[in-house]
């Protein structure tokens, strides 16, 4: 038979004496978690502030009255500090019967207009972005325990934007493109293979010419949220919302 045994915290101690708890250190790491997690809200004031223990490289960003700088703020730190994939991105959206699906993206581009990735308009996101035009994304950057959130509506960037991204790919990269029939079923990788292999054939002089069911979408944001890791759960969040693209952005911090 199991026994619980009774949680064992430490006594109080005195008005003024040293803290008997530390901080979680920078890679996550900490002895006892749960007995330091309870201790802490114990003995947390308004004069002994959470910190975090890594610092925030890019400044206060619950100051920023503007998201899109922000982005650009974090999304620089992300370069420097991700060793994989900083442009990483959950693309989340919805089937005919309301399904969500999501998947990882990458992000090829950023202004006021938007958020930009490319992919086959004939796979299953395309189909689905065609049927409801609206997208959620999701980065996160473990390294800098930060995440951003947004979500809107999504339009397809114009031809001559997905011809000179197109033109910008490695050859192979631009062969794969029209190899491979995104999202249907593969015979073997044999046939893929063989796919491969027919228009590299077929395109063996001269630039590759853009697929013209490969296009780029661009996710106009209404809602973009920032999120900061802190110690024991107390995180910092911010949220960005606006009725319109054209609209001004309204700030408002959310509990964690």
């Amino acid at each position: 038979m199991l026994r619980w045994a009774p949680l064992e915290l430490p006594a109080p101690a005195a008005i003024g004496a040293a803290p008997l708890f530390d901080y979680i250190n920078a890679d996550g790491t900490s002895a006892d978690r749960p007995t330091r997690a309870l201790w802490v809200l114990r003995t947390m004031s308004d004069a002994a502030p959470i910190k975090h223990p890594a610092g925030l490289t890019s400044g206060d960003f619950t100051e920023a009255e503007e998201p899109l700088r922000l982005f650009a703020a974090w999304f620089a730190d992300a370069k420097q500090s991700e060793p994989i994939n900083p442009e990483a991105m959950a693309l989340a959206t919805v089937d005919a019967q309301g399904l969500p699906n999501a998947r990882m993206v990458l992000l090829k581009g950023f202004d006021e207009r938007g958020f930009v990735f490319y992919t086959n308009a004939e796979s299953i996101k395309g189909h689905e972005l065609a049927a409801a035009p609206k997208a959620a994304l999701t980065f996160y950057w473990k390294s800098l325990q930060r995440q951003v959130r947004l979500r809107g509506q999504v339009e397809t960037v114009s031809a001559a934007d997905a011809d000179a991204y197109f033109a910008s790919r490695s050859r192979m990269a631009q062969i794969g493109a029209w190899a491979s029939k995104q999202s249907t079923a593969l015979e073997s990788r044999l046939a893929f293979e063989k796919a491969i292999a027919r228009f590299t054939a077929k395109f063996a002089v001269g630039a590759v010419p853009r697929p013209p069911f490969w296009v780029g979408y661009r996710v106009t944001p209404q809602e973009i949220e920032f999120w900061q890791e802190r110690p024991f759960r107390l995180h910092d969040r911010v949220a960005f919302t606006r009725a319109s693209p054209t609209a001004p952005w309204v700030k408002t911090r959310l509990y964690p």
